[in-house]
């Protein structure tokens, strides 16, 4: 007989972060305790949420910090707050003079996991890496949730279908991708259709939270196993509960098999 779980309510925060990291650790707590207060028990806050300027400049090595630093333990003290594990983008400092773009998971105890970005957005006419240190590739940044596993990427990973299996190897049953996905022609497209595939493709749930317009395209949403959008949100600044299930995720599994049926694995890359 198979064990039955509970599903989990997570929620996706969206807002626009700015250059004023009180103001946005204010968003996240507020949009905190309405997520808590509906039942959610994980909230994904948008990349970049310590610190924002666009176009990026010499303040984002000045405003960078620590792992441990005051962004994650003001975030820790909102987690305890409202029993929640809150996940969002900081501006880590780096080795260099470049920065990191690091994912943090936090709950009341502080920082549970931390991705740091390892495809920088080096496209559309934008440098990332110009400004920040790309992560090292073959980390798989997970924690676990009332029996759920996440698995941690950042934005424009999206666009590597290997980052996102690597997480399902390690275990993931949800897949969080805190966002910044900066408009253009087509980009809400290639947002859900990607979003749905990496959910279809490795039959777990999705769940991302970008910036709310006028820079990112907003569209927060979390996209169940089989790529179907169960909450979301459009171009406003808000917060969406939605629930991911184990059960679900067995379910399609066993209509569909298609990770027991690959013939390939993924390996980083040595280049």
């Amino acid at each position: 007989m198979t064990a039955s779980h509970e599903p989990v309510a997570v929620a996706v925060a969206q807002f626009a972060p700015t250059a004023d990291t009180a103001a946005n650790l204010t968003r996240i707590a507020e949009f905190s305790a309405t997520a808590a207060g509906r039942g959610a028990r994980v909230v994904v806050a948008p990349e970049y949420s310590s610190y924002f300027v666009a176009p990026f400049d010499d303040s984002l090595a000045a405003h960078a910090q620590p792992l441990d630093g005051p962004f994650t333990r003001e975030l820790a003290t909102i987690a305890a707050q409202n029993d929640l594990t809150i996940i969002a983008g900081l501006v880590e400092e780096g080795a260099g003079e470049r920065v990191r773009n690091t994912a943090v998971a936090v709950d009341a105890t502080g920082v549970v996991a931390a991705y740091r970005k390892q495809h920088l957005y080096d496209a559309f006419g934008q440098t990332e890496s110009d400004w920040i240190e790309a992560g090292e590739a073959g980390d798989a940044e997970t924690f676990v949730v009332d029996g759920l596993r996440f698995g941690l990427m950042t934005c424009y990973d999206l666009r590597f279908p290997e980052l996102a299996r690597m997480l399902v190897d390690a275990g993931a049953d949800v897949i969080l991708v805190p966002s910044e996905w900066v408009r253009g022609p087509l980009k809400e497209h290639h947002w859900e259709t990607l979003l749905a595939a990496r959910a279809i493709e490795n039959t777990v749930y999705v769940v991302a939270a970008d910036h709310a317009p006028p820079i990112g395209i907003g569209r927060s949403m979390i996209v169940d196993p089989q790529g179907v959008q169960v909450a979301g949100l459009g171009a406003e600044t808000d917060v969406a509960v939605g629930w991911v299930s184990h059960d679900a995720i067995t379910e399609v599994r066993r209509r569909n098999p298609a990770l027991e049926l690959r013939r390939y694995r993924v390996a980083p890359s040595t280049d």
